[in-house]
C-alpha cells in the first residue's frame, strides 16, 4: 500500500486539459439508463403471486458488469491521453564562499557602556551573529590594541572561532588603539587566498596613537592584494562612560569621557578599498551595520539542475484494453442474446 501511494505521490500529468472528457462518463451513464427504460418489456398477467419466487438471470446482472467495464475502459484511456509521467531530477550546488577576516579593537576604551553591556562585549555578539549568517564563508579574526594579533586564521569551523571571539577581552594587547597595524594583520591573513571576494571588517572606536604602519599605508596595501575594508566606528555621540585608571586589584575607574573617532581616515580606508564607512552608537545600530554588510558581501553559488520526464501511460492503456477487450468478448458471446 505504502509503494502504491508513493507512485501515485510522484505522478504528473503532462496533457491535464484531458480530464474534462471525464463528463462524458455522466454522459454514457444517463444514455444507457436511457436505452434501459426503452428496452423494458411490458405484459398483462392475471396474479404477482407467483413472481416473488422467480430470480433474476445472471444474465441480467453481467449486462450492467459489461457496461462498468467500458467505462472503466474509457476513463482509464482518458488517462492515458492525459499522459501520466514521473520526474526524477537531481542537484549540484558547488558554494565558492568569500574569505572574510574580522579585525575588532581590544583596546581598554572598548569597555565604554555607551553599549550594553560595553562595546566589547556587544561588537562580539553581534560578530557571532554575522558568522552565523555566512555557512558557507571562511571566517579569520585579528584583535589589535598596542599591537596587533591574529587570533585565529581563515577557517570554515565557525564554532572554533566563535569560541575564540568569546575568550578575547579588552586590554588583551595593551594601551592603545594600533588601527594600522590591525588592518595590515588582517591584510596579511588573507591576501594569498583564492576566493573570489576577500573582506576586512575592521571595527574601531578611537583614532590611531600607536603602531609603525599608517592606517592609510596599510589600506593601500590592501588596496594592491584587492581586499575590500569595511570600517566600522563604534561609540555612541557626545560623551559615553568609559574607564580612564585601572587599579591594581583590576578594578576600572569611569568617568564621562568625549568619544573621539577618527571617522575622515575610517572613511579613507574604506573608500580606498572598495568598501564602506558606518557608525555604530548602540547595540541596536552595530547589529544594523553587519546585517548591510551581511547584504553586500552574498557568497556566489553556481548551480547545475537536471530533471528526466518518464512516461506512465503503459500499465493505465493494458488496463484500458483488458477491460474493453472483456466488454468486446462478453457482449458477443455470453451476452449476445440479450438487448
Amino acid at each position: 500500500m505504502d509503494l502504491i501511494e508513493h507512485y501515485i505521490k510522484d505522478i504528473t500529468f503532462a496533457d491535464k486539459q484531458f480530464f474534462w472528457l471525464f463528463l462524458l462518463l455522466p454522459v454514457m451513464i444517463a444514455w444507457y439508463l436511457f436505452k434501459l427504460r426503452k428496452q423494458e418489456a411490458e405484459f398483462n398477467y392475471s396474479s404477482f403471486q407467483n413472481l416473488g419466487t422467480i430470480q433474476m438471470s445472471y444474465k441480467a446482472i453481467l449486462r450492467h458488469v459489461v457496461f462498468a467495464f467500458r467505462l472503466f475502459g474509457v476513463a482509464l484511456l482518458i488517462v492515458v491521453l492525459a499522459r501520466p509521467q514521473s520526474r526524477s531530477s537531481w542537484k549540484d550546488v558547488k558554494t565558492e564562499g568569500i574569505d572574510i577576516v574580522l579585525s575588532i579593537d581590544v583596546s581598554y576604551s572598548m569597555l565604554a557602556k555607551d553599549f550594553k553591556p560595553n562595546r566589547i562585549d556587544a561588537a562580539k555578539e553581534v560578530a557571532k551573529e554575522f558568522i552565523d549568517s555566512r555557512p558557507n564563508d571562511r571566517v579569520g579574526l585579528v584583535i589589535f590594541g598596542a599591537e596587533a594579533f591574529t587570533q585565529c586564521p581563515l577557517t570554515t569551523d565557525h564554532t572554533v572561532i566563535k569560541n575564540v571571539l568569546t575568550d578575547i577581552n579588552a586590554g588583551d594587547l595593551g594601551q592603545g588603539t594600533a588601527i594600522g597595524l590591525g588592518l595590515a594583520d588582517a591584510v596579511s591573513r588573507v591576501k594569498e587566498s583564492k576566493a573570489k571576494s576577500k573582506v576586512i571588517i575592521l571595527l574601531s572606536d578611537g583614532v590611531n596613537n600607536v603602531g609603525e604602519i599608517a592606517p592609510l599605508t596599510a589600506a593601500d596595501i590592501a588596496k594592491t592584494f584587492g581586499v575590500r575594508v569595511y570600517t566600522i566606528g563604534v561609540g555612541t555621540k557626545g560623551k559615553a562612560l568609559t574607564p580612564v585608571a585601572m587599579f591594581p586589584n583590576g578594578q576600572m575607574e569611569y568617568d564621562y569621557v568625549d568619544v573621539d573617532i577618527d571617522e575622515p581616515t575610517m572613511s579613507k580606508i574604506a573608500d580606498e578599498t572598495g568598501g564602506k564607512y558606518f557608525r555604530a552608537t548602540d547595540n541596536a545600530s552595530l547589529r544594523t551595520v553587519y546585517k548591510e554588510i551581511d547584504k553586500l558581501e552574498k557568497s556566489i553559488i553556481s548551480e547545475k539542475s537536471f530533471s528526466n520526464k518518464s512516461e506512465h501511460f503503459l500499465p493505465f492503456a493494458i488496463a484500458a484494453a483488458l477491460f474493453l477487450l472483456l466488454e468486446f468478448v462478453l457482449r458477443k458471446t455470453v451476452i449476445r442474446s440479450l438487448p
